[in-house]
Order: C-alpha cells, then sequence, then structure tokens
C-alpha cells in the first residue's frame, strides 16, 4: 500500500461512501471515486492502472451489499439478469484485457456524444422508467439485453468505466421495459458480475492496493446499502432526477479529462 496522509484516507473513506450510494441508485459512482483515487496515489504511470484496479476492489463489495438489498424488496428476476451478468463478466474481462495495450482518450468524445443523446432523450420522454413492467419479458428482449447490456456494455466496463452502471440501467429499462427503479436492481446483480471480470484481470496484472482497497470498501457497502433502500422508499421518479444529474456530470467530468486535465 502506498504512503497516503491520514487526511487523504478520510477523504477517500468518504468518497467511497458516497460513490457506493449514488451506484446503487442510479450508476456511476466511479466518476466521484476514480478522480479522488488519481489524486490520492503516487504520481506515475501506475496511478491510473493502480486507480482503476482498485476501484474495481472496493466497487465490487458496494455493489454486491446494493444488489442484496434490492433483491430482498424489488420485483428482480435473478434469473434474466444473472444471465446478463455472466455475459457482461466476460466482456468486462476483455475490455480490461484490452484497456491494457490501448489509449482510451479517443473514446471519450464518442461517450459523451452518446450520455448527451440519453440525457435529452430521459427529459424529453418524462414517462420513461416510470411504468412497471407487465407479465414475462419475450425471449427475444432478453437476448437483446444479454448482447448489449451484458456483452457490449461488459466490455466497455473493463475497457473505460465511467457511467458503466447508468447506461445499464438505461438499456435494461429500454430493453425490458422495466421502471427504473427495477432496472437499477437488475443492474447491480449485473454490475457484481462486469466488476468481478474487469478486477479478476486487474488482479492478474497485479494492479490492486488490496488494503487501502478493503477499507474503503467498508465505506462502500454502507452507502451502497442505503443508496438501495433510497431508491426503493422514493420510487421511479426519485431516480429519474439522480440519473439525469449523474449523466451531465459524467459529460462534464469526461469533457475535462479530455480537454482541459
Amino acid at each position: 500500500m502506498p504512503e497516503i496522509s491520514l487526511t487523504m484516507v478520510v477523504l477517500l473513506c468518504l468518497a467511497a461512501l458516497a460513490a457506493g450510494w449514488i451506484d446503487a441508485v442510479v450508476g456511476g459512482g466511479g466518476l466521484l471515486l476514480l478522480p479522488v483515487l488519481m489524486l490520492a496515489l503516487p504520481n506515475s504511470s501506475l496511478a491510473g492502472p493502480y486507480a482503476l484496479g482498485t476501484n474495481k476492489a472496493v466497487a465490487i463489495v458496494g455493489t454486491t451489499g446494493a444488489a442484496v438489498t434490492y433483491a430482498r424488496k424489488a420485483p428482480v428476476d435473478v434469473g434474466v439478469a444473472v444471465r446478463i451478468g455472466l455475459a457482461a463478466l466476460v466482456g468486462s474481462m476483455a475490455g480490461a484485457f484490452v484497456a491494457a495495450g490501448m489509449s482510451t482518450d479517443v473514446l471519450k468524445p464518442v461517450v459523451m456524444v452518446v450520455l448527451l443523446g440519453v440525457g435529452a432523450f430521459v427529459i424529453l420522454r418524462p414517462a420513461f422508467g416510470t411504468a412497471p413492467a407487465t407479465g414475462p419479458v419475450p425471449a427475444r428482449r432478453v437476448l437483446a439485453a444479454i448482447g448489449l447490456a451484458g456483452v457490449g456494455i461488459g466490455f466497455y466496463d473493463g475497457l473505460l468505466g465511467p457511467g458503466t452502471g447508468t447506461f445499464l440501467v438505461l438499456a435494461l429499462t429500454a430493453l425490458l421495459h422495466l421502471d427504473l427503479v427495477t432496472a437499477s436492481a437488475t443492474a447491480k446483480i449485473v454490475n457484481c458480475c462486469t466488476n468481478a471480470g474487469a478486477l479478476a484481470m486487474f488482479a492478474w496484472q497485479g494492479t490492486v492496493y488490496w488494503q487501502l482497497a478493503a477499507l474503503m470498501a467498508v465505506f462502500n457497502l454502507a452507502g451502497g446499502m442505503v443508496g438501495a433502500r433510497t431508491a426503493l422508499k422514493k420510487g421511479s421518479g426519485f431516480v429519474r432526477i439522480v440519473l439525469l444529474v449523474v449523466v451531465f456530470a459524467l459529460v462534464a467530468n469526461l469533457a475535462y479529462q479530455q480537454w482541459v486535465a
């Protein structure tokens, strides 16, 4: 574990707590946690890989806590979620493997455009994700979700990462016709798998600070469980507001990294 001041350790733990809450409600906790990790870790060429690897080790704990909390209260089809999650695990491992040998800067403008389109769509379609699902999901929609939300977004998670949970919520809402709360609950199960796949690859590459991750994971777990309870209590309207805030914050963060930092 690197030498980090007590003040920075406290800041990392608070960031992990807040990131767990954001991730549980609508995804995007990495938007907060990754920059803080980059700030805290020693300034070297390894700061990026270690920040990504440590972030995954922290996030998987909070995501699992949120998934368990959701599964107890939300009408989640666990079988469908696990099938999408297994596809996402493979996709995220492939993405993490590719990320080790390429610059992801070229992808950031594309992701920004997609996010802006997503934000506009959610604003212009206020009913999106508010109606509860009715009846079983058709097999063709499940297959589409396995391909897009599983393999596709899983690959993106391993390759770049920021906004994965948000993309999952949106894709699952659109493809499976879920309300936003149920989509968030399903996304947490899928996200557990994407985190596991990417973490396995980062661990194999040796780019995880395990002691630091263990400490931060305690706070991330607390934030994740509280966030899941908040979403269940407040409903889809609240999740929609948080979703829009996170989408535009992600765009601002990626724009800053691309053209300012």
